[in-house]
């Protein structure tokens, strides 16, 4: 009695999830078209007005080399990735450190030092802006790349933490205690035993990691204040003149800005799945 009305339900499920499923990806994609749509556009369709329109004309290789071309476009996206892959390196490699000691070792502080690194990461960045911008000009690294290096691998080390903590509790306890018994230093089980098990959430924490610190735009305002120094994210707003607004430039800037970590992700898709989905079958 009971299939027939289970297969129509479904059925219904399965045609409501084939018709709301493109109506979301438009609506998610609506910005980014008109976006597209912008930097493509020449600059006589931004002063007449005709912004969301359908462009008068496709400036498509002229807007996109005129970025690179004319503007320091090159020295911005140098610049990210000169902040970017440092402190993504540092942040990750503290995060596996620690997150061996907190998850491996057996002493009575680990809970509540690991609870301080979770906490850490509920803290609003903006309620430490006056905070790091005394300590950098303290330690005289404001306004420098290093020290914005620094402070992003800082506040990246807590989430890392609490990333690598967790996959690296779920490891079977039983394989250290017995590369331990058989007279194996900490550092080797550390790099020759662990490290390799949890390879796939290193490959997804430096993704993430990356991500956030390519895209990261309050960080990179608060610290960098020379025009030379900064990241893609802040050196956008220079496409806009004083006086003429080329929101063509800033829409196609913005759009190569965000290639790199898209990029990224496929190029460690497969590690990035395998690293968030790791333990999630185990028991």
């Amino acid at each position: 009695m009971f299939p027939a009305p289970i297969e129509k339900s479904s059925a219904a499920t399965q045609t409501a999830y084939k018709v709301a499923l493109p109506i979301a990806l438009l609506i998610w994609l609506l910005p980014l078209i008109a976006i597209f749509l912008t930097s493509i556009r020449p600059a006589s369709d931004i002063n007449t007005g005709n912004v969301f329109g359908i462009p008068s004309e496709f400036n498509l290789i002229e807007n996109y080399s005129t970025v690179f071309a004319q503007t320091d476009a090159w020295n911005y996206m140098l610049n990210t990735l000169i902040i970017t892959l440092p402190t993504m390196v540092v942040a990750v490699a503290l995060a596996c450190l620690t997150g061996y000691a907190l998850a491996i070792y057996r002493f009575k502080s680990a809970l509540p030092i690991f609870f301080i690194f979770v906490a850490g990461n509920f803290v609003p960045f903006q309620i430490l802006m006056l905070p790091v911008i005394d300590l950098s000009n303290r330690l005289e690294i404001y306004n420098t790349v290093p020290g914005l290096v620094m402070f992003h691998a800082a506040f990246q080390t807590g989430f890392c933490t609490l990333f690598m903590r967790n996959f690296m509790k779920a490891l079977p306890f039983e394989l250290i205690e017995s590369a331990r018994i058989e007279g194996v230093g900490e550092f080797r089980i550390f790099w020759h035993l662990v490290l390799p098990l949890v390879r796939p959430a290193i490959a997804a924490l430096a993704v993430l990691i990356f991500t956030f610190i390519w895209n990261d735009f309050f960080w990179a305002t608060v610290m960098i204040q020379d025009d030379a120094s900064l990241p893609i994210t802040v050196g956008v707003r220079s496409l806009n003149g004083e006086f003429v607004q080329q929101w063509q430039l800033v829409s196609a800037a913005s759009l190569l800005a965000a290639v790199p970590p898209v990029i990224m992700f496929f190029l460690m898709q497969k590690h990035f799945i395998a690293g968030l989905t790791l333990g999630a079958t185990k028991g």
